[in-house]
């Protein structure tokens, strides 16, 4: 028992090391994932963050704020580029290279950090410039404040440059290589950082380490900021909207379409679109819907089609950090929505203008036999073996053919055939 509160109060001493890893995009879900588990760490007695990195890149907006949470912290920050295979590309290099310690597995790379629209559009030459600058004036900043190669980090900006570990930890980018965890953590024991004007000794031998894991909502928004999945959701909202729109009660196809749509939006808005992209898509669902409404042998549906592959493969650049759509993607879902406008919403509407067999409303275009003669146009007739009320404007005799034209009710509207 004794030993048991030695060991716990040796552990408090030391305090804890928290260990994240981000492997996508830089963005928002990002931001709140660091932020949120900084705050943990602080709170927790953490002496140590640790931030294992894999990523293409992502949003100029939440790196900075991500390299805002960096310098506030009361914390040593360490960002280590890992698995090898893995990369810190674009954002992901400047976020490595403003850590107080800066670290790199065997086999990965860092750098090309040359600011692009996301979206796709192009720059004017000017704005262009203006952002260039802008990041420049950035880097060169952080390279003063840890003490790194300025200019390097300047030609990831300006050239695109990138460089393996052994490159980066030459030309003062890096602190250190580490093959894997324990020999990070092996290597950072003893070592000295300063920040907020103190001196910092990092112990890592013999201190606990902690885990952090995503929350729910963080790897539930990474899954609809894959641009395949954000894709097919726009594509099902639609769908669902459509249906509901032509079955009107049904609730469910509604439901879903609306919540799917906004989900689908939500992702892309974040993955960053381009909007001719997106109103080609519209453009195209409108064709097809025309097509099946005013039915133009086919020439409304194949404009529908070509809009709708054309949208989709503009929709996200290239040159996005979070992937584009595959053209296998696209295909099947070009394919399939047209099959589902033409042919499954062609049936729906068929169904719609079919005449009602059912009920009251079944009853008009019905013929039947007046079973008396009508006085002050009315009378009764008898329809399908049974006897209704009736009003008619004719004047009908007993015995003579009727057909009905409304119903009101129990009473039928009908007139002499």
């Amino acid at each position: 028992m004794l030993l048991l509160l030695l060991l716990l109060l040796v552990s408090m001493s030391f305090g804890k090391i928290f260990y994240a890893k981000w492997d996508d995009a830089v963005s928002p879900i990002m931001l709140e994932y660091i932020k949120r588990n900084i705050a943990k760490a602080e709170k927790e007695n953490g002496t140590l963050f640790i931030l294992e990195l894999n990523t293409p890149g992502g949003l100029e907006t939440s790196m900075r704020q991500i390299i805002q949470e960096f310098q506030k912290t009361p914390l040593p920050v360490v960002v280590y580029v890992y698995p090898p295979g893995g990369r810190a590309a674009s954002a992901g290099a400047i976020i490595t290279a403003s850590a107080d310690i800066a670290a790199m597995a065997p086999g990965t790379n860092i750098g090309a950090a040359h600011p692009v629209q996301v979206s796709g559009e192009k720059m004017e030459e000017a704005v262009k410039e203006k952002a260039l600058q802008d990041m420049l004036a950035f880097v060169r900043s952080i390279a003063k404040e840890k003490g790194r190669n300025s200019e390097v980090l300047e030609k990831m900006v300006k050239e695109s440059i990138s460089l393996t570990p052994d490159e980066a930890l030459r030309e003062g980018v890096i602190d250190l290589i580490a093959v894997d965890r324990a020999d990070l953590l092996k290597k950072l024991d003893g070592r000295k950082v300063k920040k907020h004007g103190r001196e910092i000794v990092i112990t890592t031998s013999g201190v606990p380490v902690v885990d952090v894991q995503e929350s729910i909502r963080e790897s539930f928004l990474k899954i609809i900021t894959n641009p395949t999945v954000a894709y097919m959701l726009l594509l099902i909202g639609f769908y669902g909207i459509f249906f509901e729109l032509y079955n009107p009660g049904a609730i469910i196809p509604g439901a879903v379409g609306i919540v799917s749509l906004l989900l689908g939006l939500y992702g892309l808005g974040i993955i960053g679109i381009n909007w001719l992209g997106l109103l080609l898509i519209l453009a195209g669902l409108l064709l097809l819907v025309l097509e099946l409404i005013t039915p133009t042998f086919g020439g409304l549906a194949i404009a529908g089609m070509v809009a709708l592959a054309i949208g989709s493969l503009v929709l996200i650049s290239p040159d996005s950090p979070y992937g584009d759509i595959p053209l296998s993607v696209i295909a099947t879902m070009v394919f399939a929505t047209t099959f589902f406008f033409l042919v499954a919403g062609r049936l729906g509407l068929k169904a719609q203008k079919r005449k009602k067999i059912t009920g009251s409303e079944g009853l008009i275009g019905e013929e039947g036999e007046a079973i008396m003669d009508f006085k002050n146009g009315k009378g009764k007739v008898f329809i399908k073996g049974e006897i209704w009320n009736s009003i008619s404007k004719d004047d009908i005799k007993k015995g003579d053919r009727v057909l009905v034209e409304e119903v009101k009710g129990l009473t039928l509207y009908v007139k002499k055939l």
